[in-house]
């Protein structure tokens, strides 16, 4: 029996991070005393009302109307003043601390232990001095001392006193009773931070291979250092690309793929790839980016193409180029990037390729809209899908990673007030936040090789494409943050469109879901999670590197390596331990594996559609890359 013949099972209750997921509530949403709002409902016996029901115990609130018009008088005149620096809500990072400061002065078992710590320490520290061994190693992604110069007095002893202070700091802030998972969390974060920041590699006075530079050059290394530090500053300033990315140029020898813009609404462009065989398999795909970044990481330079691969190995290609949005649009919903995207993309393909149903594929945010687009589609009959490939992409908000770091109810009201200034969230936001998870790779190593030994890193394509930041929408983050990262809205069947709640139960077509190992933005563990949310036929996939490196993974990388393993309906949900300890590495590309799925999943070969419809309104525009992904 296919896919498409399966019939529709009633979905599993499901169970994740302990406990089960709660069903959609009707209720009505009360005020208390019944102000602002509908009637109290009143039961006709006791126990006959919801816990949900009562206006004090209710798991919702919903502010007066009096507070609604001063919240936008606030707001109104908060942006009269200068924007508030830093990607941390000062309020939240206030109530971090002081939860983990009293909890650890008020347990002498913690204080006894840290000073144990110290003890070992110095200890450890002496023997190290006096034996000259190493005594303490840093951790294997941790680069900075592996200079055969840190080796020397005094510098292994400035190391390992460094690499001890990071271990103390560690053990300070974390497994403190009493402090909340959240504050904890943040806590070690700011440590690290702190650590990173101040590390002995980040000097010249202390960093021997910097001194060595130093005394070769006769000190041109830091007159170097300080050009690129001024360049730099004038380039961010100006909102330019940083030295090095000027050769890469969009539609030159990246986002270089021939093709044309086939329709372009006030949300994005649909770009339709021209056909390089004979032949292609009858069911196009679309690829769906995230409006976080330009959606040319799936078309990098030819070598790093995903779109071009797909094309040579005789795919019809679609894909979403978002617009860069501005204060505008301010008021764009996640419903309009459903519909003015996904949905908009899915009616001109069809009318391209009448008949066809469609391979659809998300990357990070994008696909978390496919799978809510999916669900939706299932929900309603509609067999637009062939199948669908979700790259990097959450659906369940459980446990999103080092993102929730910045995310709770503090950080959000904070984000709120930020965005309400312009109508959007600026690239410089979220350029800030992804540069603080990964401070000592993005910040501190780029000072040390282009500052203080005065080198310039060679620029890749992919670091290029990263430089070329978007904006969000004010309504679309308010919407995606509470909905997902706070309530979790999607997983627990919630999440609405167009005011209904949709279900990723009713997801029933072949899924393909790629999570990457290393990935921060979105872990595979979380990535995975969606095996217990449908019963669709999974193929899971977890590639090697990032959340980036781990898409952007051509055939021929000689250190490509993916695991692979299918699900079907009744087959035993694994976790993702015994996922990982059951399923063998294999080596290569996983784009290769996908393209072999896709193929299994096609119903043959056809003659090439042709390039847009002219007689249907969808008349060929400009060549790819279009006209939005040029919006700065």
């Amino acid at each position: 029996m296919t896919t498409e013949q399966r019939p529709k099972k009633h979905r599993r209750v499901r169970v994740a991070a302990g406990r089960a997921s709660r069903p959609t509530s009707t209720r009505p949403r009360l005020q208390p005393g019944g102000t602002d709002g509908a009637p109290l409902v009143r039961a006709s016996a006791a126990g006959a009302r919801e816990r949900g029901q009562s206006p004090w115990l209710g798991r919702e609130s919903r502010h007066s109307s009096t507070f609604e018009t001063y919240r936008a008088l606030e707001r109104r005149l908060a942006s009269l003043s200068p924007a508030p620096y830093g990607a941390v809500a000062p309020t939240t990072a206030a109530g971090a601390f002081f939860d983990w400061w009293v909890h650890l002065a008020a347990s002498p078992a913690k204080q006894w232990e840290l000073g144990h710590l110290l003890l070992e320490h110095l200890a450890k520290a002496g023997a190290a001095a006096w034996r000259g061994d190493d005594r303490v190693h840093p951790m294997p992604q941790d680069k900075r001392f592996s200079d055969p110069a840190w080796r020397q007095w005094p510098f292994r002893w400035i190391a390992e006193a460094f690499l001890l202070q990071q271990q103390a700091w560690h053990r300070a802030t974390t497994g403190v009773p009493g402090v909340s998972r959240h504050h904890e969390d943040m806590v070690s974060f700011a440590a690290r931070q702190w650590l990173d920041m101040v590390a002995p590699s980040n000097f010249v006075s202390l960093n021997p291979v910097v001194q060595q530079r130093t005394l070769h050059e006769g000190g041109m290394n830091l007159v170097r250092g300080l050009r690129h530090a001024l360049e730099d500053r004038w380039r961010e300033a100006g909102d330019l690309p940083p030295v090095g990315a000027e050769r890469f140029e969009v539609g030159r020898n990246v986002a270089a793929t021939p093709g044309r813009v086939v329709l372009r609404n006030r949300l994005m462009e649909l770009i339709q790839y021209a056909p390089t065989a004979p032949t292609v398999y009858a069911e196009p795909i679309l690829l769906v980016p995230a409006w976080i970044m330009k959606y040319y990481v799936l078309d990098l330079s030819p070598d790093n193409s995903l779109i071009r691969y797909l094309v040579g190995q005789g795919h019809t290609v679609f894909a979403i180029s978002w617009k860069n949005p501005d204060s505008a649009d301010r008021d764009l919903g996640m419903d309009d990037y459903d519909h003015l995207g996904v949905r908009a993309a899915l009616q001109a393909i069809r009318t391209i390729v009448p008949g066809a149903r469609v391979h659809a594929t998300g990357y990070c945010l994008g696909g978390t809209l496919l799978s809510i687009v999916a669900a939706a589609l299932g929900r309603a009959g509609d067999d637009s899908l062939q199948t669908m490939t979700l790259l990097a992409a959450q659906t369940d908000f459980t446990d999103p990673g080092e993102l929730a770091l910045f995310i709770d109810e503090g950080q959000v009201d904070f984000l709120e007030s930020l965005m309400a200034r312009r109508g959007y969230l600026d690239k410089q936001q979220m350029k800030g936040t992804f540069q603080m998870l990964r401070s000592n790779d993005l910040i501190w190593s780029y000072r040390l090789y282009n500052q203080l030994l005065g080198e310039r890193q060679p620029v890749s394509d992919l670091m290029a494409w990263n430089a070329d930041g978007t904006r969000l929408p004010y309504r679309m983050h308010v919407e995606y943050l509470h909905g997902l990262f706070l309530h979790n809205a999607l997983a627990h069947g919630e999440w609405q469109v167009d005011g209904t709640p949709v279900n990723l139960g009713d997801i029933r077509v072949p899924i393909f879901n790629v999570g990457a190992v290393q990935d921060h933005v979105a872990p595979w563990r979380s990535v995975f999670k969606l095996q217990a949310l449908t019963d669709a036929e999974q193929t899971f996939v977890l590639t090697g590197g990032g959340h980036n490196v781990g898409i952007v993974n051509p055939p021929g990388q000689p250190k490509a390596n993916y695991r692979v393993r299918a699900w079907h309906a009744g087959d035993r949900l694994l976790t993702p331990d015994e996922w990982l300890a059951a399923t063998t590495v294999e080596a290569g590309s996983w784009w290769t594996l996908w393209h072999d799925w896709l193929a299994r999943h096609s119903s043959g070969q056809a003659t090439p559609p042709p390039i847009g419809a002219g007689g249907d309104g969808l008349t060929p525009l400009d060549a790819a890359p279009g006209r939005y992904v040029h919006g700065r």
